[in-house]
Formats: structure tokens, sequence, C-alpha cells
């Protein structure tokens, strides 16, 4: 053996070697990634051709092969590292030649791009990486994050550290908004670090907080790495816990686990939230006590006065916490008593069929046994009992369609169980509740009387819901009954809307929070999925940047405000009427309703193409969709040069090696912890493209392949490749912002800078290691 090496593993360190060489040579990492794959290969082909390159396999053909496959033991279970002693075969480490691992590879090449890339089942979610981008870049070229840093650097820079933590709060909040690191970090680099610098505070602070929160968009959503780990995720785990559930004796993985095999993009944006939100908390953290023992180096700055009427503690209490708290506790008390609740009527035509066990019971003994070391004996006695309930009772009651008459029994059971007051109304009262709480807290001088009277409008539209409009009510009696009420709510809400845009913080920071609620919202409460709610962001983020760009030239954005309302209507005309115009039957009330929301439709259209041609004029939108496309095309030309190189991988036995090395461990743990080593190590010189796209599908089916919840290994992957910005030599963000940096700030001073963050990232994974139910309880409390 060539020096003394494996020849699979002698192949592994050439594709490594080629990938890290092709990736220093300068070329676009796209082509640098594909190149590495083809010059690899030929260097392995080579070398094998030559003899050099022999890999020790097991002989199948020995009796101690046979005697453990007579054992019981299971072929795929059986390798070199869990049976060392077993007889060895000297073979080449192309089995039937280079020229047909070459063949194989231009042939699966070919399927991969259609299966991954072009009509696959994972291209519609790729798809909202390109409106992700798009909106990011347009938010970023609105210049929001410019007033954002002024304004919370106004609020917390008198507090120790504070122009610190504003720029981890910034970076949260544009996280959420844009998700671009590149973006982020050249901004708050070219607008906070001056600053940050003239005010006496510590480059290596200043350096390593801007670089850290300029990450924090690869782990909150929406987050483009989480888009891209999450399609991968999906199939990772389907597959793996299909080869698990075989090696179990199960028929299929719905047996073994009692559940579906499934792991969606929403889901894993419902798990990353707490996770974000916990590393901005200790970013934030860590500067403040930075500036607590060394006050020198981050002192508290006073930047000017925010604008508005000056506030004691006490009305700052009262309107911005407990009025809110007041009306939101309220609202769930009502929900928990059945005041608030759903007051649809709609039945469908067919029953529901009957629950079956929670668990299948009529299996093998040894799917049987495996079940019950997965979830225990109690579990499994529940399910046996389960059964037994349901075949005493004749088998699982069936669905069956009803008659009319079933029907209209059923309609009346479910509008005399409906709650007085519906889910939608009291959401929207409770918003516009806390609209008006604010507006009095922001000017407690003004005249409380239209914030009195918007208040009279809403408990006015609650009590007509809940003593004149029954669930069997038609929506247009319902509007009808609403339009005062609601009408008075409204002027109310509009004399807030007025009061709070005097206020710098809120007129910076609800423009952009709503879109941000908007989007995740969509996502996080399973109304949609993320490509649909991020075509709504990209949307949404032209029309904001429009509407700022008007109010920068002193021209009216009427035409926005209107094209928002319209969309506004559209969706609750959509939501509260029968819009299906192709029924054999339609009534004069569906039609009213139809060419309402079709107007408020075009209308909304007409309002997004104004503000592109809004943007188009004023030279925003031609370089943010040139950015987009540079963007997204490398995304997808990453993806398919990866593919290349896997294939290479799988070629010479490379992938098969490595996973049977990881599965030679008993302890699951110990695997996962290998392979986050590993992956930490890599984001020192590989992009976390590269490893979505490289590693992860090598090293997939064995950590997905176990019992931890994938939701919780996803987002640690997440969490550990956010690292991979950080990390010298090759940290994206450290390069961003060294090109950024004045003269007077090194790269030394950025580099000693991030060591601390560094360390927090590795503290926030052992913060999810040992508590893995901060990424689950989200998705475990919002049903999908």
């Amino acid at each position: 053996m060539l020096f003394g090496l494996d020849g699979v593993e002698i192949g592994l360190v050439i594709v490594f070697l080629a990938l890290f060489s092709a990736i220093l040579s300068g070329f676009p990492v796209a082509f640098a990634i594909g190149g590495a794959g083809v010059i690899s290969f030929g260097i392995i082909a080579a070398l094998d051709s030559a003899g050099l390159l022999v890999h020790q396999a097991i002989d199948t053909g020995s009796e101690a092969y046979n005697a453990l496959k007579a054992s019981g033991i299971r072929e795929d279970a059986i390798s070199i590292f869990r049976y060392p002693d077993l007889p060895r075969l000297a073979q080449p480490v192309f089995a039937q030649g280079w020229e047909t691992a070459l063949d194989r590879n231009v042939s699966f090449i070919v399927n991969r791009i259609n299966e991954r890339v072009i009509a696959g089942q994972s291209i519609e979610t790729l798809l909202a990486v390109l409106m992700f981008v798009m909106m990011g870049i347009v938010l970023e070229r609105s210049k929001i994050a410019n007033d954002l840093l002024t304004t919370m650097a106004r609020v917390f820079g008198p507090l120790p550290g504070g122009l610190a933590v504003s720029i981890v709060v910034v970076g949260a909040f544009l996280a959420a908004s844009t998700g671009i690191v590149g973006a982020t970090v050249v901004t708050m680099g070219l607008l906070a670090l001056p600053t940050m610098l003239r005010n006496n505070y510590s480059p290596e602070l200043a350096t390593g907080v801007i670089a850290a929160s300029g990450t924090l968009g690869q782990i909150i959503p929406p987050s483009i790495v989480i888009v891209l780990l999450g399609t991968l995720a999906g199939d990772l785990y389907a597959a793996a816990q299909e080869d698990r559930a075989q090696l179990a004796g199960c028929t299929d993985a719905l047996t073994l686990l009692g559940e579906p095999a499934v792991v969606s993009v929403g889901t894993l944006f419902q798990a990353a939230m707490l996770p974000g939100i916990l590393l901005a908390v200790l970013y934030a953290a860590y500067a403040f006590g930075f500036a607590m023992f060394n006050p020198s180096k981050a002192p508290p700055v006073q930047l000017g006065e925010t604008t508005g009427e000056p506030v004691t503690r006490g009305e700052a209490l009262t309107w911005y916490l407990f009025v809110p708290i007041l009306l939101i506790v309220a609202t769930i008390g009502a929900a928990e008593v059945g005041v608030v609740g759903s007051q649809s009527i709609r039945v469908d035509r067919f029953t529901d069929a009957g629950q079956s066990a929670s668990l299948r019971t009529n299996v093998s003994a040894e799917c049987q046994a495996s079940m019950i070391d997965l979830h225990g004996q109690r579990a499994w006695d529940r399910a046996v009992a389960e059964q037994k309930a349901i075949d005493e009772a004749g088998g699982v009651v069936q669905s069956h369609q009803l008659n009319d008459e079933e029907l209209v029994e059923a309609r009346a059971l479910k509008e005399a169980n409906a709650a007085p007051i519906g889910i939608g109304i009291a959401v929207i009262a409770v918003i516009l509740g806390i609209v008006l709480a604010a507006a009095r807290g922001v000017s407690p001088s003004s005249d409380p009387r239209p914030l009195l009277i918007g208040a009279g409008g809403l408990v006015l539209g609650l009590l007509v819901d809940a003593f004149l409009i029954a669930p069997s009510t038609s929506p247009l009696v319902t509007v009808i009954l609403m339009l005062i009420p609601w009408g008075i709510a409204l002027w109310g809400a509009g004399i807030a809307a007025k009061r709070l845009s005097a206020n710098d913080l809120i007129r910076v920071v609800f423009p952009p929070l709503v879109l941000i609620v908007a989007v995740l919202g969509s996502i996080l409460g399973g109304i949609t999925n993320p490509t649909p709610a991020a075509a709504l962001g990209a949307a949404g983020a032209i029309m904001l940047a429009a509407f700022r760009k008007l109010g920068e030239d002193g021209r009216s954005p009427r035409i926005i405000l209107w094209a928002t309302f319209a969309t506004v209507i559209m969706i609750l005309m959509g939501i509260n009427f029968d819009l299906r115009i192709t029924s054999e039957r339609v009534s004069a009330e569906t039609w009213i309703a139809f060419m309402l929301a079709h107007a408020a439709y075009l209308f909304a259209l007409f309002g997004l193409l104004y503000a592109c041609w809004v943007l188009l004029k004023a030279g925003v939108l031609s370089p943010a969709v040139r950015e987009t496309a540079k963007v997204t095309s490398m995304v997808f030309t990453i993806l398919i040069a990866s593919q290349l190189l896997n294939l290479v991988v799988i070629s010479f036995g490379g992938e098969h090696y490595i996973q049977d090395f990881l599965k030679s461990f008993d302890d699951e743990h110990k695997v996962f912890l290998i392979v986050m080593l590993v992956l930490f190590v890599l984001g020192f010189v590989l992009d976390f493209l590269e490893i979505i796209y490289i590693v992860v599908p090598i090293v997939g089916p064995v950590i997905y392949g176990g019992s931890f919840d994938p939701k919780w290994v996803t987002i640690m992957i997440a969490v550990n490749l956010q690292t991979s910005f950080l990390t010298p030599p090759f940290g994206f963000a450290l390069f961003y912002l060294r090109g950024v940096a004045p003269a007077s700030v090194t790269t030394g001073h950025i580099y000693r800078g991030v060591i601390p963050f560094v360390l927090i990232q590795i503290f926030g994974l052992a913060i999810l290691w040992f508590l893995p139910g901060i990424v689950t309880i989200v998705p475990d409390l919002i049903p999908n």
C-alpha cells in the first residue's frame, strides 16, 4: 500500500487536497469544485491503473465472514472498522475499472441535475432561495440598515457597551429581514465601525461584534442556509429512516417510528427561532459584560436625543407593557373559556375515519423488539390496548359520505358549539388595541379622545360579532354590520399611526417589522410554505423600498399605500367569501365579492409594477436584479458542481468508507460529536455552501439514521456552519470587514476580535447539545 494507507484513504486525501488547491487558485468557487472533481478523478484513475492504489476489502468468501453472517449479523453491518480481524482481499479502488466509473459518473450527474436542480421535488423549495436573496438585496439597497443603526445607537448608546449592543440588535433585525451576510457586515462596517472607533471603542470588540452580528442571518429565519439544508435534510432523513427500519426488521419507517419520517423547511424555520435569538442574546451579553469590566474600551456614548415627547417611567410601563400584556392575556383567557374561538361551520361531505392505534402492532417479533427499544414498553402496551379496543368495537370506523340531512345536522351542531367571537376578529382587535396603547404612550400630552373613540369602536365591533352575527350569517351581512364599528376603530388607529410616526424608533422599525411578521408569520403559523412566503417578502421589499425612495424624493407614496391596502382587502375577501365562480350556482354576493377581490388584485399588481418602475428609475432595481442573478447562479452552480465531486467520492468507495467508519461507533452521540468537530474544522477552509453540498450528503445517512430529532440535528449543523463565516483564515465575514475597515484597524485586530464570538458559538452549541428542547419547543407548540 502507498504510504501504508488504504487506497480509498489516499483517494479521499487526493480529493481534499485537490478541492483545497482549487479554492486557493482564485477561480470562482463553483468552477473550482467541479474542477477539483475532474482533476482528483484523473489522478486517482492514473494511480489505480498503475497499481499504486490498493483497497484492502473484506474477503466475503472467507469462513470468518460467513460465520458472522450465520450468527445473524447483517451484511451491511460488517465493516473493516467494526471487525478489523476479518481476512482481507486486495483489490483496486475502481473494482470494474476507471472507464466504467467514468461512464457512471457522467450518466449519474445528468440524472442528479434533473432530479435536484431542474425537475426534482426540492426545486420548489429552492426557488425560495432566489426570492429571499431578492428580498434581502432590495432591502439592503433601500438603506434600511442606515436608519436602524442610527436609531438603535441613540437608544442603546448611553449604556455601557451600548454601541456594541445596538450592533447586535440591528444584526438580528437585518437577519430576519435580509439574511445577506456580506451586505450586513459591509453596511455595519462602513457606518458603525468609524463611529465606534471615534468614541474610543476597542478595535477588537468593534470588529468582532460587527462580524459576528452580520452572521446571524445564517440562523435566524428566513435563512438561506436553512432552506438549502432543509432540502437535503428532508431527503436524507426519509432515506436514512427507511434503511433503519429495514435493519430493525420493520417494513417501513412509518411502522418503526409511529409517524412519517418527514422534516420540512417550514418546520426548520420554527426550530431555528429560539437558537438564533439565543446567539444574539449571548453576543449582547458579552458586549455588555466586556464594557462592565473594561469601561474605557466600550464607554457610554450620547449620540443625540430621539424625537418625541418625554415619557415618564410609569407611563412607559403602563402603555408599552401592562396594557398590551392585559389585552393578550384577556384574549387567551377568553379563548380558554370558549368566548373566543372558531366560528367555522364548514363540514366535509365525508366523515373522518376512525382513530387507529398509536403504533402498528401487527409486526414481526424482530420489529416488535426494535419498537419497544425505541418507544419503551409502556408505549407498546398502550398501543396493544388501543388496538384491542378497536378490534372489539368492530375495527377502525371507515369514512362514509354524508347525505343532505346529515350535512344539515352537522352544520347545526358546529354552529351551536361555535364561539361568540371569532379568532380573526379577536386578533385584529388585539393588534389595533396595542397600536392605540402605543400611540398613547408615545404622546401622553396629546388629546386622548380620538384614541378612546377608536377603542370604543373595537369594543363595539366585538359586541356586534358576539350578539348580532351568527356563524351562519352571510359574509355580505357581516360586512354591513361591521362597517360602522370597525370604521370607527380604523379612524382611531389612523390617528394613532400619525402619532407613532413622529417617534424615530417606531418610524424606522415598524415598516420592515411588518414585512418580517408577514413573511415569517405565514411560514411559522403553517399558513403557507417558504416559497410563496418568499415571493411575498420579495414583493413587499420592493414596495417598501419604493415607499422610502418616494419619501426621500419628496413625492407622495400614496399609490404604494393604497396598493398595500388593496392587498389586505384581497386577503380578507379570500378569507371571508367563497370566491368560486365556476360552481353551478353562483350568488350575487359571490359575484360582488369576486369583482372586488379581482379589482383589489389588479390594483395591488399595479402598485407592485409602479414600485418596480420607481426603483428602476432610481437605479436601484437593475443592480438588485443583477446581484440576485449572480448569487442565485452561484448557489445552483455550486449545487451542480458538488454533485460531480460527490459522485467522484462515491465512485472509488470513499462515501461508503466514511459511513462505515462512523457506523463502527456504538454511541450515536459520539458519532454526531465527531461529525460536528469535522464540520467545525472544515469551516476554517471551506465555505458553508461547499460543506452543505459536499460533506453533509456523505455523513447525512449516518447522523440522520439514528434516534436524534432531525430538527435538532439540522439546526446544530446550521449553527456550526455559521462559524465558517468567522473562523480565520477564510471566514467570509472577516474578508468583508477587512475590505471596508479603516487603515488603523489591522487584520490582527479582526482575528483577535472574532475569537470570543467563535467561543460563544461553541458555547451556544453546547447549550443546544444539553438542552435540545430549545430547538424543538417551538415546532411542538405550533401545529403543522
